[in-house]
């Protein structure tokens, strides 16, 4: 039966052509239009991601209480065993430690004199190591203004906007000048391998990419980091993944932690031990010599605590402490808005799609009365003639979905390897708090195979049907009348 229709219908290409034609645009709109929204929205989420949240990430509590200070003399310790521990517990992510620091940038000129100076804001970066995403995630590569990117732990990228403003060269050195983890003095020569434009508006105005251990040399932050930030492999937020990770993490991970040193050392001790590491090696000297002249333990504690360090009260304050992609500022309620938006707007489109193809099913059936009328004539009982239309409404709507999904999956595709370019209309933007791309992405999902599948065949099979059911019900009697009419 179906070989007789599908000859049935390429011999009548006026009674299919038109409406696979209709099926094959709705349908591609439908998959275009539902991947560039959840792309632009994972556009937005991904910047703020890569610059400043992470799909996921893990720092101190401390360090998350003064994060706008961000003050490295708080950062996580012994990063390199718990990013080895994150990747094995937890491979739907990719971890990566993250530095970031601020201090002055200065330029000196061809006798060694200062010629500029100016604020730098610093992220140090795993540029190096294998299987490292660093570069793809950042898009250094399309960003990269002049030169080319680091080769070894010296090498940094500047922002052009830093670059033009202090009047920097590729192949110029300058001098980094800030305070280590212990709030020491430090001076670190950089040497400026390229220069590069994120293309979102303000948010690179005064930074500078370095490698993760070049950071680590100049601060005196071996095997320390700001923050441990997770990815997934699709780079794709998923918002009750990231939560219910975060939320698993920090009852189960953080707190084991704190229970396991408590059940180590008495109180006094583990904030003893915790203010201990986190001091400097003079003060750790003073301690020593004080301890040794005859002052009790209690004066030791005091002292550590001065320095704001671990109290009594909190031993965990210095633990890993994991936050998802919404506990970022502000973040938890765009989250919020750009899900109900998705799929109040994605619904709205599907309803009007399916209502369009669903009169067109309709309208196709109704016009086919001479049909009918002539099938019943030759001898076909309503039951054949009205299963034949539904039949054939599945056949042009399956042709028409499969062709159509196709195509929209292939543009799909292409904006989000190309984007769209938004730098004009995102200017008005620049001043958000969160980080605003100027080029949207397209994103292909698994669902985007079969969604067009909704309106593009059950649309139209309902319409054939309600028209055949209209003939259906009518009287043979009635239905020669209204043809010979």
């Amino acid at each position: 039966m179906i070989k007789f229709l599908t000859k049935g219908l390429l011999r009548d290409r006026s009674r299919s052509l038109f409406p696979v034609l209709v099926i094959t645009l709705t349908v591609a709109l439908v998959v275009f239009a539902v991947g560039f929204m959840r792309g632009t929205m994972n556009s937005l989420f991904l910047d703020t991601a890569v610059i400043l949240t992470g799909h996921e990430k893990i720092v101190t509590r401390a360090y998350n209480e003064e994060s706008q200070l961000m003050p490295n003399d708080l950062a996580l310790l012994d990063v390199d065993q718990l990013v080895d521990e994150l990747g094995r517990d937890h491979q739907d992510f990719f971890w990566t430690p993250r530095i970031t620091f601020a201090g002055l940038l200065d330029v000196p000129d061809e006798n060694n004199e200062t010629k500029a100076q100016g604020p730098v804001i610093a992220f140090g970066i795993d540029f190096f190591s294998a299987g490292s995403r660093q570069v793809e995630i950042w898009e250094l590569k399309r960003c990269l203004v002049s030169g080319k990117l680091p080769e070894n732990r010296d090498d940094a990228l500047i922002s052009s906007k830093l670059a033009d403003q202090l009047n920097i060269k590729a192949g110029e050195n300058v001098t980094f000048i800030g305070s280590t983890m212990d709030n020491a003095f430090t001076t670190y020569n950089f040497n400026v391998s390229g220069t590069f434009n994120l293309r979102k508006g303000q948010t690179d105005k005064q930074m500078m990419l370095v490698d993760l251990s070049g950071a680590r040399f100049a601060l005196d932050m071996d095997d320390a980091a700001s923050a441990i930030f997770g990815f997934t492999h699709s780079l794709y937020y998923d918002d009750e993944v990231a939560v219910a990770l975060r939320t698993d993490y920090n009852n189960i991970k953080s707190e084991s932690i704190v229970q396991r040193l408590r059940n180590e050392q008495s109180e006094e001790t583990l904030s003893y031990m915790n203010g201990w590491n986190r001091i400097s090696k003079k003060e750790q000297e003073s301690l020593t010599k004080q301890r040794t002249n005859g002052l009790n333990d209690n004066k030791m504690y005091n002292n550590a605590e001065e320095w704001g360090e671990l109290s009594v009260e909190d031993p965990g304050i210095f633990s890993p402490f994991m936050l998802a992609l919404r506990d970022g500022n502000q973040m938890g309620t765009m989250v919020d808005i750009s899900g109900a938006m998705l799929a109040i707007m994605g619904g709205i489109f599907l309803v009007v799609v399916m209502v369009v193809l669903w009169n067109m099913g309709l309208m196709n059936g109704l016009r086919r009365y001479g049909e009918v009328g002539l099938r019943l004539a030759m001898g076909e009982s309503k039951g054949q003639v009205y299963r034949s239309m539904i039949s054939e409404a599945v056949i042009i709507g399956l042709t028409g979905t499969v062709i159509g999904t196709g195509i929209g999956l292939a543009l799909t595709y292409y904006v989000q390897e190309n984007g769209i370019d938004y730098t004009k209309g995102i200017e008005a933007l620049s001043n958000s708090s969160m980080v605003m791309p100027n080029i949207f992405y397209a994103q292909v999902t698994p669902d985007l195979f079969y969604i067009g599948f909704i309106p593009g065949v059950l649309a139209t099979v309902l319409g054939t049907m309600l028209a055949g059911l209209a003939i259906y019900k009518r009287e043979m009697a009635q239905l020669f009348k209204e043809l010979e009419t």
